[in-house]
């Protein structure tokens, strides 16, 4: 399999990091945008124009899976983890071993068997990957992932991104699909290590918007992505993955970008929390999920069971969904007890 300039691929999901993805894929290719929504597919192929977003002339929305199965051997599903399971079911009928599915969403899947778990080990949760591996009967998977807001992707304006697959090939398509003069493409094979830094640091950039609402300084800034680096490393190992993938594209570059920009989801769900406003609220006047949310809640499974102290995410825990006030946490995490720098396991 190989692309040109006459290749067509596919984009599952027509949110703004969907949309965004489409634009950016349609400078090199003909593109196909699948959305479920009827007027979206028509606002799109119509109007040309959607979430506030000019569509490039090269793509063309629709609402049939088998047809965009059909048209396109490279897709590139973009939707929310919470739909993630779901969609991949719904399009598994079109989909077979001749598929290359890259995803681009930073979630976990929980799987474990008890309604209200007090917690969860590896096996119980999946990676998108695994969700896409166990669902279908796609092969060739990939992954990507890096410092890529979806408003500045769509503004044209530079960024880097990690397409991560144990198959070469997969992350050389990805490659030939996406990179262009203002858009750079990495090559990992450390799939679960580029996917647990995306997916875990949407939980720091809650953390890091609280910090910004309440106008704590550079130098709280600073501490806080340090140590909530090192906690992401610690809880990334316990699950399987290299220490490698958190200080690259996919880690720290995603890391900085996401804790330090209003254009971040996760980072606007905290700011607002600082502010005052109650989380139901913020989340009904979304137009895009923050993935930190729930991330939050399956990290705090997941620390119970390794049995480890992660008092970042545990405080994000609590104040989304214990009612804990933000000031009282930042007390707490500046008496607590961990005094030693460095502790990356590396």
């Amino acid at each position: 399999m190989s692309l040109n300039r006459n290749s067509e691929v596919g984009v599952i999901g027509a949110g703004s990091f969907g949309t965004a993805i489409a634009n950016l894929l349609a400078e090199n290719q003909k593109v196909y945008i699948f959305s479920r929504r009827k007027e979206a597919v028509k606002e799109i192929n119509e109007q040309r124009l959607h979430r506030n977003y000019a569509i490039h002339e090269n793509v063309t929305a629709v609402d049939d899976r088998e047809f965009i199965c059909e048209k396109c051997s490279l897709i590139f599903p973009m939707v929310a983890a919470i739909n993630f399971s779901e969609m991949i079911d719904a399009f598994a009928p079109y989909l077979g071993p001749h598929h290359v599915l890259i995803h681009g969403t930073k979630g976990l899947n929980l799987i474990a068997k008890e309604e209200a778990p007090e917690k969860i080990s590896r096996e119980e949760i999946q990676t998108m990957t695994e969700v896409i591996l166990a669902r279908s009967n796609v092969l060739r998977v990939g992954c990507m992932s890096g410092p890529n807001l979806a408003a500045e992707l769509a503004e044209k304006k530079p960024a880097a991104t990690v397409i991560a697959s144990r198959f070469d090939e997969v992350i050389e398509l990805g490659k030939a699909a996406l990179r262009s003069q203002r858009f750079r493409v990495y090559g990992s094979h450390d799939v679960l290590g580029v996917e647990l830094a995306g997916v875990l640091k949407n939980i720091m950039a809650l953390s890091s918007g609280m910090h910004a609402g309440l106008e704590l300084g550079e130098n709280a800034r600073a501490m806080l992505l340090t140590r909530g680096l090192n906690e992401m490393v610690r809880l990334g190992q316990k699950m399987g993955s290299n220490a490698s993938a958190f200080f690259g594209i996919a880690g720290i570059g995603d890391l900085i970008a996401t804790c330090s920009s209003s254009k971040s989801r996760n980072f606007t769900v905290g700011y607002r929390l600082a502010k005052g406003q109650e989380l139901d609220f913020i989340l009904e006047d979304m137009n895009d999920t923050a993935e930190g949310i729930n991330t939050a809640k399956v990290a705090r499974l997941l620390a119970r069971n390794y049995e480890m102290e992660l008092p970042i995410m545990q405080a994000v825990y609590e104040i989304l969904y214990e009612g804990k006030s933000i000031d009282q946490s930042i007390r707490e995490l500046m008496l607590h007890p961990f005094d030693h720098d460095g502790e990356f396991g590396l």
